[in-house]
């Protein structure tokens, strides 16, 4: 989970996020960001998501809860 907020920048594009950062807010967030995304989670972590549950999430640091949380189980 170290490496979780610089795979997401790199996902998005962006130098940096935070955990306060709206999802959809980024200016890449469509839907083949949201299937890089998906994709990483599930070889990084072993988290599988569906789309329907990531667009349920709001922010950067909802998802890290919810990866971290599944990581666990």
């Amino acid at each position: 989970m170290d490496n979780f907020l610089l795979q997401l920048s790199e996902i998005l594009e962006v130098d940096n996020v935070n955990p306060d950062d709206v999802l959809k807010d980024f200016e890449n967030w469509d839907s083949l960001t949201i299937l890089s995304l998906l994709a990483t989670l599930d070889a990084s972590y072993g988290v599988n998501l569906t789309t329907d549950a990531l667009n349920q999430i709001k922010t950067v640091g909802e998802l890290e809860v919810i990866v971290k949380s599944r990581i666990a189980k």
